[in-house]
């Protein structure tokens, strides 16, 4: 019997869901036209009382019928002893009552012909095996009989429709109505959220604390989202994806029209150290989650303050039409901090044109620095606020404008606050506040609240956010790209050399031989250099004078996997006396490192490449995520600097562009103090290659192409080295 994967099983559940309706499964849940409340009670304190009393509370557009099993009013309104005693159909049922319960009350719910269902009991999976067993069999329930669940282990959903209005939770603060659609896996930081909406005044359209998922899942949401003309900004916390593939296509099409703001938890590199490649020790879940959300335009924040920072700003303000910002203040000090965090987070500070600097000295006094920031100094008023906020925003040297100010004892806060509201009048630059202090000052907060100009305690908060914006800006105007045709790739001859290496390596699988990875990569069109296999010191003389010297010798032994670290690998050997003492040498490095002799087959001869960057191209199969591409600098530097970057494959041509431009070291392959262009255009297509290779043939676990040397431009990219494990 063959065991599915994680990937395969969370397939099977994204069709299942798909074949319920998709986002319109969810209109019962989010916009209900009738809601009981199994488990509402009179008992102060108690969850089945604070859901009744937001449901009236926010005022909800339709019956509620509270279900006990006792009272005949709760709340003052007629309960029923069960659900099935309702006369009426039941759109939404909120379960609030024990464990040992609910499964009784989903048959219920399934007799009835309810639509919806939000299981807000705990005791579930996230409490062992027994609960697990207990949440399956609610969900088959909610299966056969076509219900969409919500939970359980939730703390419940809200919608602010005007013509739903729904409160259907715990929570002890309802949110104001706006555009900011929440979904949240944690009850507990779902009442922070509501709490941070309440206090930035940051409107939503929808709430959704998804718990255990066990049915409707953030990609459920995030389709539901999509289409909702309520709703324009998603916030996400999220622990797992569910189906990350689902995810990563509906992130990418819904980011190209409305942003999703996301929180991953989870960032663990628990066992790394049992992985045995360069790329698989490089690439953690964490590192899969990144690519993902990168690919996709997802903007990732590391808490849930940064989350409704970022939110502030992309509910209210137009995204950025580029990275050069403009900075108006009153004190020198803190504009040097936002200057070294626009820096830091890749933002431009341009300088000031002499014409944009003669209209600030038109009212700025002369002890006034023009260039940018602009520091007004302290005696700067509520008009010279106004005045350098509306000449900066005119200007067509900066994309966004933060307006950072530090409260003498003579300054009104709540006057340059109106004041930085009348400037920003009619611009279509985002403008950003920082009013100094560890939330702001709150009186001058009002009125910029009003005029939708967000306001952060510091001013690196602020350029954090404006650089992640930006970043989705560019995201959003790039090309889509596309996954090319690869002209000289053979999949009949590829998965002829994989089906006889699993032929020999049997179902435990392993890594190929050499003569089976040459094959593999010259029917990818990987170009590799010349390569002949020696038994002993004599053959190695006469390969080495065929080929032609200086020659590499690298050794070929079973369960050797880094040659380097055994002293396996010798380069610029110059003669054949070289080549024989060479072979000597290894034979002698694998005693001394423990490694019995015989286990040596022989060694590789190949002709040595003097020049070109050294590069490694690799791939390592992620069980949730699918196969990781990664690039960095290549050789032995991998793994001292770790400068490398992660895609998921399939890879679009644009995702390869910026794989390779996102290390820190790309201008050693962009001519860097004058040294020659590298091949860069060859090095992209053998990432598409190494992309293409594992998404056709998903049994290729790890591998790595280390080093491969990328040629001055026009001549190409050859493969040094290569491991490929099955």
């Amino acid at each position: 019997m063959t065991t599915k994967s994680t990937m395969e099983k969370e397939d099977d559940r994204a069709r299942h869901r798909e074949s319920r309706g998709g986002a319109e499964s969810l209109r019962p849940l989010l916009r209900p036209r009738s809601i009981a409340v199994i488990g509402a009670s009179n008992r102060e304190n108690s969850l089945g009382a604070a859901i009744l009393r937001n449901l009236f509370e926010l005022g909800f557009h339709g019956p509620i019928y509270p279900v006990h099993p006792k009272a005949s009013f709760v709340h003052s309104t007629k309960a029923y002893p069960s659900l099935e005693a309702i006369p009426d159909e039941i759109d939404l049922a909120v379960i609030v009552v024990p464990r040992q319960f609910v499964e009784g009350v989903m048959q219920e719910c399934a007799s009835k012909k309810v639509k919806g269902v939000v299981v807000i009991t705990a005791g579930y999976k996230e409490t062992g095996t027994e609960g697990a067993k207990a949440e399956q069999r609610i969900l088959e329930i909610a299966r056969g009989a076509g219900i969409r669940l919500i939970g359980p282990n939730c703390m419940g959903i809200i919608s602010t429709d005007p013509e739903t209005r729904m409160d259907a939770t715990f929570s002890p603060t309802p949110p104001p109505e706006g555009t900011v659609a929440i979904g949240t896996q944690s009850g507990a930081l779902g009442v922070v959220m509501l709490e941070y909406a309440r206090e930035l005044n940051l409107g939503v359209s929808d709430f959704v604390s998804m718990g255990n998922k066990a049915d409707v899942s953030s990609n459920d949401l995030l389709q539901w989202w999509e289409n909702d003309p309520r709703t324009n900004v998603i916030l996400l916390y999220l622990e797992s994806f569910g189906n990350p593939r689902k995810f990563a296509a509906l992130a990418r099409r819904i980011n190209h029209k409305k942003p999703i703001i996301a929180v991953k938890s989870g960032r663990s590199r628990k066992g790394l150290q049992a992985a045995s490649s360069h790329t698989g020790s490089l690439a953690g879940a964490d590192k899969a989650v990144e690519a993902l959300l990168v690919q996709t335009g997802v903007i990732r924040v590391d808490t849930v303050d940064e989350l409704f920072d970022t939110a502030a700003f992309l509910a209210h303000q137009p995204v950025p039409k580029g990275r050069r910002v403009g900075i108006v203040t009153n004190a020198g000090g803190p504009a040097i901090l936002a200057t070294d965090a626009c820096e830091a987070w890749g933002l431009q500070m341009p300088d000031l044109d002499d014409s944009l600097k003669a209209r600030l000295a038109e009212f700025l006094p002369k002890e006034a620095s023009f260039k940018n920031p602009v520091d007004m100094i302290a005696s700067a008023g509520a008009e010279e606020f106004e005045k350098a906020t509306r000449v900066m925003l005119e200007s067509d040297q900066i994309d966004a404008l933060l307006v950072l100010v530090v409260r003498p004892i003579i300054m009104n806060a709540s006057e340059i606050g109106r004041a930085v509201v009348r400037g920003a009048a009619g611009s279509n630059k985002p403008v950003l506040s920082c009013f100094m202090g560890r939330q702001g000052i709150p009186e001058a907060l009002s009125s910029l609240k009003e005029a939708q100009i967000p306001s952060y305690a510091f001013p690196e908060s602020a350029i954090r956010v404006l650089s992640r914006v930006a970043r989705y800006g560019e995201w959003k105007e790039r090309p889509h790209g596309s996954i090319p045709e690869l002209p000289d790739f053979d999949r009949d001859k590829i998965s002829a050399v994989l089906e006889h290496a699993r032929a020999r390596l049997g179902t435990e699988g392993g890594w190929l031989s050499p003569g089976e990875v040459d094959e593999l990569l010259t029917h990818c069109g990987i170009a590799t250099p010349v390569s002949r296999f020696a038994r002993d010191g004599v053959a190695a003389r006469e390969i080495a004078r065929t080929i032609g010297f200086p020659v590499v010798m690298k050794v070929i032994a079973e369960g050797v996997e880094h040659k380097t670290d055994v002293g396996g690998v010798h380069v610029d050997i110059r003669n054949e006396d070289e080549v024989e003492q060479a072979f000597k040498t290894i034979r002698q490095s694998l005693i001394e490192h423990d490694i019995p002799p015989d286990v040596m087959s022989g060694v590789m001869i190949q002709p040595l490449i003097k020049n070109g960057t050294e590069a490694i191209v690799g791939a390592s199969c992620d069980p949730s995520y699918g196969h990781l591409i990664m690039f960095g600098l290549g050789g032995v530097h991998v793994e001292l600097l770790r400068d490398v970057a992660f895609r998921l494959a399939p890879m679009t041509d644009m995702d390869a562009k910026e794989l390779v431009r996102g290390i820190r070291g790309y201008p050693l392959l962009d001519g860097f103090r004058g040294a020659d262009l590298a091949d860069v255009p060859k090095l992209e297509e053998i990432i598409l290659r190494v992309s293409t290779l594992v998404s056709t043939f998903p049994e290729i676990q790890e591998m790595d192409l280390n080093p491969v040397k990328v040629l001055a431009r026009g001549k190409g990219c050859v493969t040094v080295d290569a491991r490929v494990r099955v």
